[in-house]
């Protein structure tokens, strides 16, 4: 009887040992998960505030550079066009050829400052992004680098339109900017690549120029624009691969998922 009671005993203590055992296991796992779960929610939440941030800043961007249009249009556009009627007075009432000649000239420099002033005043000002698609959008930048004649940039891309939003645009369109900047400014190089293309529901944007190329790595310590372009991507929920070689050129790889 003393025996079977030990045994029983014995069991019960067992069992509630496996339970024990059982529920601190479980309890384990759970908190686990949880902290887990934390961790993932704390990191949605600085993922979302950091491209709400960048959103803001984007915005506040466009907002800033439509003010400096309408200033460049309706401030200094019109004080430089009084001093060109000034300069015209002038060359007209003064005899004297070549002091007429300098007035003419100095008329000729104020109307072309003007000019270039207005131009730069309707790129600030103007729903170009609104209004263009993406690949007319890249077509007209890669022309305009064209007719500066520093270096030939060709544009390729197996679509016609492609539906993006605004703020997809806006960012790929300034990233395709920033990369030809660089390009011309320091890549000393020959020929740009600009190719956008779609594959199922993915966005691929290629950029690649045949200049002197870069390290990456130090490069990257204190590129302002190469931050921003990554930046930028991944507003937007894309990924970004720049790879570059001194003496190689340099590449950037973008992919984007394109929404249903």
């Amino acid at each position: 009887m003393e025996q079977t009671e030990t045994v029983t005993f014995i069991i019960v203590v067992n069992i509630i040992l496996l339970v024990f055992i059982i529920g601190t296991v479980l309890f384990i796992i759970q908190y686990r998960k949880r902290k887990i779960e934390h961790e993932s929610e704390k990191n949605i939440l600085a993922e979302n505030y950091t491209k709400e941030l960048l959103s803001s800043q984007l915005e506040m961007q466009t907002q800033t550079m439509q003010y400096i249009g309408r200033e460049i249009h309706d401030n200094v556009g019109q004080k430089l066009t009084l001093a060109s009627l000034y300069t015209q007075q002038l060359a007209y009432e003064n005899k004297a050829p070549q002091i007429t000649a300098k007035i003419e000239n100095i008329s000729l420099i104020i109307n072309e400052s003007l000019a270039e002033l207005r131009q730069l005043s309707k790129s600030l000002t103007d729903d170009a992004i609104s209004n263009n698609n993406i690949i007319e959008l890249l077509q007209q930048e890669c022309e305009k680098v064209n007719q500066l004649k520093k270096c030939t940039v060709t544009f390729n891309s197996n679509q016609k339109t492609i539906a993006l939003s605004y703020q997809a645009k806006n960012i790929l369109l300034r990233i395709v900017q920033e990369f030809l900047q660089n390009s011309i400014k320091h890549a000393a190089c020959a020929n740009i690549r600009v190719v956008l293309n779609t594959s199922e529901a993915i966005l691929q944007l290629r950029l690649q120029d045949d200049g002197k190329g870069f390290n990456t790595i130090t490069a990257g310590e204190k590129g302002i624009g190469l931050t921003n372009m990554k930046k930028r991507t991944e507003l937007i929920g894309g990924s970004y691969n720049l790879e570059s070689e001194t003496g190689c050129g340099t590449q950037l790889n973008i992919e984007i998922p394109l929404q249903k």
